[in-house]
């Protein structure tokens, strides 16, 4: 018995060292790895957009943190500063954000000059600025300004014309006057014989009634002329065109040549003149888009804008808003004809006066 517990404590101090030295050999072999202490490095970008030609300025940069294995050569670590911005310039528009490298800089004695006005070098290549006229309901009460992104909605009027004529239908007629059959009295050396040649002899008088169409009194049996009673009615729809348009400007450019005059000082008791509403928006656009716009503003479309979230850069389907789809979009049913009526009559839709729209005369 004695015996049986020495064997098994033999055994068990045998199972321990074996333990021990399992552990023992394995960190000889297997040292831990050491911690790796990432290392990082700070890179300048742009901290706002600077045009083509700009100055190149520690105003116009910040830095970012970036792993050291990502930097490159062509980048500019906090330490080359001074390289930076030592005369540099842009070379194209630089947007706010972007990392900046050698090849978007160049020394300001060896820049191109640009020719034409300063904020031509703001337009982004392959695209062009272009103007519209605008109104304060079309820039959304004027939360729309210089740097908004927008959405562009045309609203345009359709009526049916006449293929040949390109005149709005229906036609005005004319009646037919003088169909019986005269004759021509021939002559010698007039070619026609010496009796006398039938010819249909008519003429046209204008009697300025539309076009209508032929129909039958179902009560009486009897046929009758039927005529428009009034011109034709346009038919409207509306599209949203354009998506996340960036405006370059609102209202006027300041002309090339500012003339200063003497600011004379201003009597306080003297009201001073409200500023003048804006009533021109410039737009940066594609060439197409332009001819686009072009278009819709001589053909009288009414255009405007929506303001949207500049970050949201994801473009949306929309439909085209006719009366159709209004009624079946909408769930719009038709009004019934009932045997009464609202009074005064409704005849037209007439947009509210809003407050600041009222003149104001001061009293005499």
């Amino acid at each position: 018995m004695r015996r049986g517990r020495t064997l098994i404590l033999v055994f068990l101090i045998i199972i321990i060292a074996l333990a021990v030295g399992f552990v023992f050999v394995s960190q000889i072999l297997n040292p831990p790895a050491e911690e790796v202490v990432p290392v990082f490095a700070e890179v300048y970008i742009a901290a706002q957009n600077i045009p083509q030609g700009g100055e190149i300025t520690e105003a116009v940069l910040t830095t970012i943190t970036v792993p050291q294995d990502k930097v490159i050569a062509v980048m500019y670590t906090r330490d080359e500063l001074g390289a930076l911005i030592n005369n540099k310039v842009a070379k194209f528009p630089l947007d706010q954000g972007v990392v900046i490298t050698e090849s978007m800089v160049n020394d300001a004695s060896a820049a191109v000059p640009i020719s034409g006005p300063q904020w031509a070098s703001l337009i982004p290549p392959g695209m062009t600025a272009m103007s519209i006229p605008t109104s304060r309901l079309a820039l959304s009460g004027y939360a729309i300004n210089d740097g908004a992104h927008v959405n562009i909605n045309a609203c345009l009027m359709f009526v049916d014309v006449d293929p040949t004529f390109q005149t709005i239908l229906p036609n005005l007629t004319a009646v037919l006057t003088g169909t019986g059959f005269g004759s021509v009295q021939g002559s010698e050396g007039t070619g026609f014989a010496a009796e006398g040649l039938p010819v249909l002899t008519l003429g046209v008088a204008a009697s300025g009634s539309a076009q209508g169409r032929l129909e039958l009194d179902p009560s009486l049996q009897q046929p009758y002329f039927l005529v428009p009673s009034e011109a034709q009615r346009p038919r409207m729809v509306c599209q949203m065109l354009l998506q996340d348009v960036v405006v370059m400007k609102l209202g006027n450019f300041p002309l090339a040549e500012v003339v200063t005059v003497d600011v004379q000082p201003v009597d306080p008791a003297v009201q001073q003149q409200a500023p003048v509403a804006p009533d021109i928006i410039t737009l940066i656009v594609s060439p197409q888009d332009s001819i686009t716009l072009s278009y819709l503003m001589y053909t009288n479309a009414q255009i405007s804008m929506t303001l949207r979230n500049p970050t949201r850069l994801a473009r949306q389907a929309t439909e085209a808003s006719t009366l159709q789809f209004l009624l079946s979009q909408y769930n719009i049913p038709v009004p019934a004809k009932l045997p009464y009526a609202m009074q005064p009559a409704l005849s037209a839709l007439t947009a509210p006066v809003l407050p600041n729209d009222a003149v104001a005369v001061p009293p005499q």
